[in-house]
C-alpha cells in the first residue's frame, strides 16, 4: 500500500507499456498485446504472456496488439489492457485513484486524445493529463527543455517517429511520422517473400532487426539463418539473410525518417538551428536502437548525433517527471502551457 498521493505516468506505446511511479522509477515494462478469446470476448492474457502467443494461437484465440500507428484501434482492449498493468503496478487494494500522465505522438487528432484520456481513467485514474511524446522523450533525456536553447529530439517508437525542437518549455517545430519499428518489421517480412518466396513472422522480423540489420548496408556485416514457410511448396524453409539484404529491405521506411529530420531542420528559426549544431541530436526510442541509424542520421545532416543513454526508456521517464511540473503550476490542464505549445 502507498501514500496517499501517488502520481504514474505511461509511455503508452504501440510496442511496449512502460509505467514510471514517482519515486520508485520504471516499475513496469510489457509488450502492448492482448490475448483474446474470439468466442467469448474473455481476456485471457496481456503483455508478456500475450506477446508469446503471436503468431502460435488456435483458431479462437487471437492475440491484438490495441495500439496501431500511435493511436488506439481497439478502444475496448485499451481500456481493459490500462486497467491490467494499473492493477499489476499499484494493486487492487488501491484506495485513492493515481493521477496519471499519459503520453501521446505529436500529430494525433482531438478525438484520439480524448480516447486516451477516456480510456485511462475508466482504468482506475483520478486525472488524467497528456504530454506529447518528444517532450516527454527530451525531458527522460535530460535535455534542457526549459531553457532559451535549442534541442532536437528524434523519438522513434513502435508506430510513430517523433521529430521536434525544443525551446522554453514548448515544441517550436515538429513532424509525427507513422513510421517506426512497425513499419520496419514490415519491411522485412515484405522483402523476404518477395525475394526468397518465403512467409516469415513478425517475432522473426523483429529477431532479424535486432541481430543483422542496420540503417546502411555497410554499417555492418552480419548474417542469420531464417527459418519460414515457402510460398510454393508450403514446407518449413530456411534461407541466410545478410546485412546487406536487411538494408535494402529497410530503406525506403529509413529514408522517410531521414527526410522528416531535414524538413524539421529546414523549417528552424535560425538561432536555434545554431543551438543545434552545438549540441546536436538526440536519438530515443527503439527504434532508434536500429544498428547506425544515429552515424546514418549525422552523415545525412551534418550533425552531431547520438543515442539517449536509456532510448527505451526515455518517454516513460519524461512523462513521470513531467507530473512535477503540474505541483508547479496546480493540478489542472493549464500544465499543457508548458508541456506543449498550445499556449505559446
Amino acid at each position: 500500500m502507498f501514500g496517499m498521493k501517488m502520481d504514474i505516468g505511461i509511455d503508452l506505446g504501440t510496442a511496449n507499456v512502460l509505467i514510471y511511479v514517482r519515486g520508485r522509477g520504471i516499475v513496469l515494462q510489457e509488450p502492448s498485446v492482448v490475448a483474446v478469446d474470439r468466442d467469448t470476448n474473455r481476456i485471457l492474457s496481456v503483455g508478456e504472456d500475450a506477446k508469446r502467443m503471436l503468431g502460435r494461437t488456435p483458431g479462437n484465440i487471437t492475440a491484438i496488439r490495441p495500439l496501431r500507428d500511435g493511436v488506439i484501434a481497439d478502444y475496448d482492449v485499451t481500456e481493459s489492457m490500462l486497467r491490467y498493468f494499473i492493477d499489476k503496478v499499484i494493486g487492487r487494494r488501491f484506495v485513492f485513484r493515481p493521477r496519471i500522465m499519459i503520453c501521446i505522438p505529436s500529430g494525433v487528432t482531438m478525438v484520439e486524445k480524448r480516447a486516451v484520456q477516456e480510456a485511462a481513467e475508466q482504468a482506475g485514474a483520478r486525472r488524467t493529463q497528456l504530454i506529447e511524446e518528444p517532450m516527454a522523450a527530451a525531458i527522460g533525456a535530460g535535455l534542457p527543455v526549459d531553457e532559451a536553447t535549442g534541442s532536437m529530439i528524434v523519438d522513434i517508437g513502435g508506430g510513430t517517429t517523433d521529430i521536434a525542437i525544443i525551446s522554453l518549455g514548448g515544441i517550436v517545430n515538429s513532424r509525427s511520422l507513422r513510421i517506426a519499428g512497425d513499419k520496419f518489421d514490415e519491411a522485412l517480412i515484405a522483402y523476404v517473400r518477395r525475394t526468397c518466396n518465403m512467409l516469415i513472422g513478425e517475432r522473426t522480423a523483429e529477431e532479424i532487426k535486432i541481430r543483422v540489420a542496420a540503417a546502411s548496408a555497410t554499417a555492418r556485416q552480419a548474417e542469420m539463418d531464417v527459418r519460414g514457410r515457402d510460398l510454393l511448396t508450403g514446407l518449413p524453409k530456411n534461407i541466410r539473410l545478410t546485412t546487406a539484404q536487411a538494408a535494402e529491405a529497410l530503406s525506403a521506411p529509413i529514408g522517410r525518417i531521414v527526410e522528416g529530420v531535414k524538413a524539421v531542420l529546414e523549417e528552424t528559426p535560425p538561432e536555434l538551428a545554431a543551438d543545434i549544431m552545438d549540441h546536436g541530436i538526440v536519438l530515443t526510442g527503439g527504434g532508434a536502437m536500429l544498428y547506425g541509424f544515429d552515424s546514418l542520421i549525422q552523415r545525412e545532416t551534418g550533425i552531431p548525433t547520438m543515442l539517449a543513454e536509456d532510448p527505451l526508456s526515455c518517454v516513460a521517464v519524461g512523462t513521470g517527471k513531467a507530473l512535477e511540473f503540474v505541483d508547479y503550476l496546480g493540478d489542472g490542464q493549464e500544465m499543457n502551457s508548458m508541456l506543449s505549445p498550445s499556449v505559446k
